[in-house]
């Protein structure tokens, strides 16, 4: 090895360079003519010249986005090409006419009425009438979840799904290739030994075929007859079931979507299925007509690095210049970028309440200590962040003037945001807001203040900002 390495640094230098040189030259021209933020064009930049070989190859495997390409190719019917009708909305006259105009936009998808939500508070609401809805499923059942154990609650749902295979249902199941486990995946081999078709997202030991690590599947669907949906921020596993008190408890929220709206959850599914497998979900089985019907309006909103915008994202910012009393928020993770940070600190200096509540401490250190940092300018501006007490709160939702409802897999970072494949669903429904806010708002006693966070040991500070360094990977 000794011999090699001063072959190549001795001997044939020129060599070394040349090669180093021309890929510098060349991952440059790729990071200029791929990467739109420039922040990261900067980093990326910076390490290729400084370090070629590894610069290359780290930014092969992390930086180029394959999936967006491959998605393009599979899907050319997603891409968004028709224009929403303008003004006035479905709802008439009100303050959110612009954002409902905004979204539409965003998704190329139309609002539906008719849209019952109920709430259920952790698995222990949450999973039996899931697996009751399982059990009576007559023609299909799509399930999607980035964590599903094999453990006392996800045997359950595995032994559910089997089940349902075996009295004719067709069945689809859906791991996330790193929630679900990287090496290997009880859930999965279960599955598939029962016959029960079931495929890992984007799941490969092998990173040039597709950068997993970074891009995930964190959709939450239950998909029955496609008529039922179930979706939210809860994965599948004896942690989210307070009853029986496990080790590292979740709490979390998940909902029963009714209405025609559940096509799109369908829609979504489907995609999905169809990315990984290349088969089709059509028919009655799967997007059976779902009659018109008065009620609250919703649109699924999904997204992730395969498309041109970052919706979820966009359809927030929305909400937020939107406002005009009242935004609340509740996620596990805050570590938005600095546009959103920045949209929040301008709606509260205009007099928009603006609350948000963080877990007290969440499940990634990391993330809190980035979390103080970021959170400085919102202090100043009139934002108040409450902090929700142990067990962590794994909740997502966003409610904003007492009306418009954000649920569904998105946390507030940037990963979230832009890397992972998410699903979320925004709701026009007062009385779900009001659930939603009450919820919320049970955990505004312990307010974080800018005095507490000037008190921090100097040497809390510097690394507290040194892993806000790492914002875009958390």
């Amino acid at each position: 090895m000794n011999d090699i390495w001063r072959y190549l640094i001795q001997d044939r230098a020129d060599v070394t360079l040349s090669v180093g040189l021309v890929l510098a030259v060349a991952v440059t021209l790729h990071i200029l003519l791929t990467k739109r933020e420039v922040a990261s064009a900067v980093g990326w930049i910076g390490l290729v010249w400084f370090a070629p070989v590894l610069g290359a190859i780290t930014y092969a495997m992390f930086g180029v986005n394959r999936v967006r390409r491959r998605a393009r190719r599979l899907r050319p019917q997603d891409l968004n090409t028709e224009t929403p009708p303008p003004w006035p909305s479905p709802n008439g006259e009100d303050d959110l006419e612009p954002l409902e105009h905004g979204v539409a936009r965003i998704t190329g998808r139309k609002l539906a009425a008719g849209t019952t939500v109920k709430i259920f508070q952790n698995g222990d609401q949450a999973y039996p009438p899931m697996l009751d809805a399982i059990a009576v499923a007559k023609t299909s059942v799509g399930l999607s979840s980035y964590i599903f154990q094999n453990d006392r609650w996800g045997g359950r749902f595995i032994e559910a799904l089997i089940q349902a295979h075996r009295r004719g249902v067709a069945v689809r199941v859906l791991i996330d290739g790193i929630g679900g486990g990287w090496l290997t995946s009880s859930t999965y081999h279960r599955l598939r030994r029962a016959g029960v078709p079931a495929d890992r997202f984007m799941h490969s030991l092998l990173p040039w075929r597709m950068p997993f690590v970074n891009l995930r599947n964190h959709k939450k669907i239950l998909l029955i007859d496609g008529s039922v949906g179930f979706t939210g921020g809860m994965n599948i596993a004896d942690d989210n079931v307070m009853a029986t008190h496990p080790k590292t408890p979740v709490q979390d929220l998940h909902f029963r979507i009714d209405g025609p709206v559940v096509a799109q959850l369908a829609e979504a599914f489907a995609d999905d299925w169809g990315f990984v497998t290349n088969e089709d979900l059509e028919g009655d089985a799967w997007a059976p007509e779902i009659a018109p019907r008065p009620g609250p309006n919703a649109r699924v909103i999904d997204s992730g690095p395969d498309e041109d915008l970052e919706k979820v994202e966009f359809a927030v910012l929305q909400a937020v210049s939107c406002a005009r009393s009242g935004i609340d928020v509740m996620t596990p993770y805050f570590l938005p970028d600095e546009r959103l940070i920045t949209a929040l600190a301008l709606a509260a200096m205009r007099g928009v309440a603006v609350n948000i509540v963080v877990p007290q401490k969440s499940n990634h250190a990391l993330v809190d200590w980035a979390t103080r940092p970021n959170i400085i300018p919102l202090l100043p501006a009139g934002v108040r962040i409450w902090r929700s007490p142990a067990p962590f709160h794994h909740s997502k939702m966003m409610v904003v003037d007492g009306e418009w409802c954000l649920i569904g897999s998105t946390n507030w970072d940037i990963r979230s945001f832009r890397l992972n494949f998410e699903l979320c669903m925004e709701v026009y429904d007062p009385g779900l807001a009001a659930s939603l806010l009450a919820l919320m708002r049970q955990f505004h006693t312990a307010e974080l203040t800018q005095a507490e966070l000037d008190a921090r040991p100097l040497t809390s500070r510097i690394r507290d900002s040194a892993a806000r360094l790492m914002l875009p990977y958390l």
